[in-house]
């Protein structure tokens, strides 16, 4: 699932930006929901789980420990 969503944690990717978590979330809803584009009556839905999608992403990352990385 998601083929095209990049790992954003370190060793993978040191420099993620806001972007590149937003692009992985459009991705994301984008496959569950099964639309490119939403309806303009599902636009605000769409976007809303875009931006919590996003929001939990940059929480996660924030959180996770790396093993045998130095800080």
């Amino acid at each position: 699932m998601c083929r095209s969503i990049k790992t954003l944690r370190p060793p993978y990717s040191e420099d993620v930006t806001e972007e590149d978590m937003r692009a992985a979330a459009l991705q994301y809803v984008r496959k569950i929901s099964g639309f490119r584009a939403p309806a303009a009556h599902n636009a605000e839905a769409f976007e809303r789980a875009v931006t919590e999608i996003a929001e939990s992403t940059a929480a996660l990352l924030a959180t996770l420990e790396v093993r045998g990385k130095a800080s």
